[in-house]
């Protein structure tokens, strides 16, 4: 047996998926076996729990309102600076 792992939110996942079901669908000796894909492992994890820690954090504060509105036209003004 053999396991191809492919990532379906990929333009290449969605690709090589389509072009397997067009090739393969029915046919004897071959499944596809979909798997859970909100299980993510530590080893597949990219993102450092300090970084995790931080967006949390940051849309936590959106949702209690504690956030500054910008305005690109004059930066430091809206953050009071100037």
């Amino acid at each position: 047996m053999t396991t191809i792992k492919v990532n379906e939110r990929t333009k290449t996942g969605k690709a090589f998926m389509a072009m397997f079901e067009a090739f393969f669908k029915g046919v004897d000796g071959i499944e596809i076996i979909e798997t859970d894909s909100e299980k993510i492992t530590k080893e597949e994890n990219l993102y450092s729990p300090s970084f995790v820690a931080k967006i949390k954090k940051a849309e936590e504060d959106i949702k209690n309102g504690k956030t500054t509105t910008l305005d690109p036209n004059d930066i430091w003004g809206s953050l009071g600076l100037k």
